[in-house]
């Protein structure tokens, strides 16, 4: 199994699991919470067939990676792409981020350029700035992530139960577009990750990425579900058009969250296109 070693805490190496395969210009996919790499499944097919070189890794604290008790914020997460990144030796990329992982897309293009990469996506994104705030009014409560965190301390394995009924929009699309066994194997997944990480990633969400997104130049896809519970349009996609110069918004209607399972007959065309797009 394929590790690169982004830190060090105590006696053990922080180590990123990342798999690297096919070949042509490298995709790189940035999964989202609480979930890992394979998440992308329906992605990585569909690229491998269409010619592409496709990386997927975990993310500290979630996966196959390691679970270290430090590091979970948008500086160290856009480090640790970026060693991936350069121990690869990439260039000519898409960086292509999925919920928090288009934070990581946002601040690794904001902290280190474009040099490597030539296009990007951001799915279900965290960006701009999710905290409400006198000069974010479209942003929410910090109450709401107040009780994510107490819920998290509570009863984890509770707390994920419910989030991804969210997720999926399970009161909807059960039995049409998301199926038990895939809810179980993602809770599976999200119950496996470091609990210390999963707490601390609320936090993260509040980045401001405000300063980040006019550093964007490169043609950017923007992809959400207008029925999206987890982060609402209006606080989060909806905006970015105006903040990031070459940028193109495609909005899924009736999706959820995880727009990139349930959606994938829409999204991977979307994806393929601007893919495809000289």
């Amino acid at each position: 199994m394929p590790y690169v070693t982004v830190g060090q805490e105590n006696s053990a190496t922080i180590d990123i699991y990342y798999e690297d395969l096919g070949a042509g210009q490298p995709i790189v996919l940035i999964h989202g919470f609480p979930l890992n790499s394979h998440s992308w499944e329906k992605q990585v097919l569909m690229l491998l067939n269409a010619g592409y070189r496709v990386i997927t890794y975990d993310r500290r604290g979630f996966g196959a990676s390691s679970q270290p008790s430090l590091g979970y914020d948008y500086d160290t997460f856009a480090a640790d792409l970026n060693t991936l990144m350069t121990k690869l030796d990439l260039h000519n990329a898409v960086l292509v981020g999925f919920s928090m992982g288009t934070g990581e897309v946002t601040r690794y293009l904001g902290n280190y350029g474009s040099k490597r990469v030539q296009k990007a996506v951001l799915m279900a994104p965290v960006p701009p700035f999710l905290l409400k705030t006198a000069d974010n009014p479209e942003g929410v409560d910090q109450s709401v992530f107040d009780g994510i965190m107490k819920a998290i301390v509570k009863d984890r394995p509770a707390y994920f139960s419910e989030f991804f009924r969210e997720f999926f929009n399970v009161d909807v699309l059960l039995g049409e577009r998301i199926s038990n066994y895939a809810i179980q194997a993602c809770w599976n997944v999200a119950a496996g990750a470091s609990a210390k990480g999963t707490l601390d990633c609320v936090p993260s969400w509040l980045t401001d990425f405000r300063d980040d997104l006019p550093r964007i130049g490169i043609p950017t896809l923007i992809i959400h579900g207008d029925a999206d519970r987890i982060l609402p349009l209006g606080s989060t996609a909806a905006r970015l058009p105006k903040l990031i110069k070459n940028s193109q918004l495609e909005i899924i209607p009736g999706g959820p969250h995880a727009i990139n399972w349930t959606h994938a007959d829409q999204v991977n065309p979307m994806l393929l296109d601007f893919l495809q797009q000289k």
